[in-house]
């Protein structure tokens, strides 16, 4: 069987030449530093977004909470994501700013390594999870809220070098 590609013709990676999902081969690839910076937004009601940043929330800081939440799973990402591989991560922030005309609050994680692989799926997941902490937070107060546009904003280093998203 063929190796699968993508709609623009890029073989996929973690599948192989039989069709089977695999673990993508790192070993001959020098490690360099790479680094990756995904965003995603926790939408919510005016008055969910007052509570969260005035610290009455009933169960606690959610934003120190969300905080640790993200960066706890970009360490754990080999983890969760079955064929990604396990990295010794060397940065990884989280930024969570509320904003008064969503209303709600933008996450970002931004991750670096120096290794033979990249970030990319370590930031996203520090992200979504991050969101889903604010979530589990506040969905006594509001189950409403949306969590939007989790994305890959920029990543640097590697063979296929930088990649910034269109606005």
């Amino acid at each position: 069987m063929a190796r699968k590609t993508s709609k623009g013709g890029a073989a996929l990676t973690h599948i192989d030449a039989a069709g089977e999902a695999r673990m993508v081969d790192v070993s001959a690839k020098a490690a360099t530093e790479r680094t990756a910076i995904a965003e995603g937004r926790v939408v919510m009601a005016k008055a969910t977004l007052d509570l969260i940043v005035s610290g009455n929330a009933k169960k606690g800081d959610v934003l120190g909470t969300a905080r640790i939440a993200g960066i706890m799973a970009a360490k754990r990402t080999s983890e969760l994501i079955p064929l990604c591989h396990p990295l010794a991560l060397s940065k990884v922030t989280l930024d969570i700013t509320p904003d008064k005309k969503l209303p709600g609050c933008i996450v970002r994680a931004t991750v670096k390594v120096t290794g033979p692989t990249g970030v990319e799926m370590e930031a996203l997941t520090a992200v979504s999870v991050a969101c889903l902490t604010i979530y589990d937070m506040i969905k006594a107060v509001e189950r409403g809220v949306r969590i939007e546009g989790i994305h890959l904003v920029e990543k640097s280093g590697g063979k296929s070098g930088h990649y910034r998203a269109e606005r």
